[in-house]
């Protein structure tokens, strides 16, 4: 049921893709991928030719981007992306769609930073992706609000609604309201809900300076309807 989710929630996101082959093709293989869940983003590389490690700690999703890689240079790896050790180095390390927020804190960031810092080439890059700030709403039940991502698959049908941004002391909570109905038209429910933690450009530049990582530039991927832009933050060794 994970894939199913990810994939409706995430995997539609494409405006962000440009930049990363961008990256591959101006930086090298292979590339790391961190957070790939279902190949969003390692698969597309993949397709222009380019070698990846694709790395998550979520069996399901990596056991799914393995199926669906076939025979794509895509090494797909399970793994934490706090504390993992592929004994070797990438030119490239992509962490696309505020992965780094998802890492619980600073602590998270900073073992994250230290891993990547040993897993990048001398004159290696590491591009993370992240959400300054968001905007807050809340959607009281019956009321109309972003058009949901809704599936099919084997005669069940999937939605996923976003109803709420709410603002917190360290992040942002953000909330969707999954639903399914079976084939026998059975209906089910249930709210979902993901941490953001809050940080900046600037933090994180100062964060990764603690491992030896410098700052070398930013980038941005512009918001659309449907998703919020990203600030992207590039690192070097």
């Amino acid at each position: 049921m994970s894939v199913i989710w990810h994939d409706l929630e995430c995997g539609p996101y494409v405006e962000d893709l440009p930049l990363w082959r961008a990256l591959a093709t101006k930086h090298g293989d292979p590339v790391l991928d961190v957070g790939a869940g279902t190949g969003r983003v390692s698969l597309d590389l993949a397709r222009e030719g380019h070698r990846v490690t694709a790395l998550d700690r979520d069996e399901a999703l990596i056991g799914e981007l393995t199926r669906r890689a076939g025979d794509l240079p895509v090494t797909p790896v399970v793994a934490d992306a706090r504390s993992f050790d592929l004994g070797r180095t990438f030119p490239l390390c992509l962490v696309p769609m505020q992965t780094i927020q998802l890492l619980v804190g600073p602590d998270g960031r900073a073992g994250f930073l230290a891993c990547a810092r040993r897993h990048l080439e001398p004159t290696g890059v590491l591009a993370i992706a992240l959400n300054e700030d968001l905007d807050e709403y809340d959607i009281p039940d019956g009321l109309p609000g972003p058009t949901p991502d809704i599936c099919e698959i084997n005669g069940v049908v999937y939605s996923s609604r976003p109803i709420a941004v709410r603002a917190q002391h360290d992040g942002f909570v953000l909330e969707r309201r999954r639903e399914t109905i079976d084939t026998a038209g059975e209906h089910t429910a249930e709210d979902n809900r993901i941490h953001l933690d809050r940080l900046t450009c600037e933090q994180l530049e100062q964060e990764a300076a603690a491992v030896g990582l410098r700052p070398a530039g930013r980038d941005l991927v512009p918001e659309t309807p449907e998703y919020a832009g990203s600030e992207v933050v590039y690192l070097s060794a």
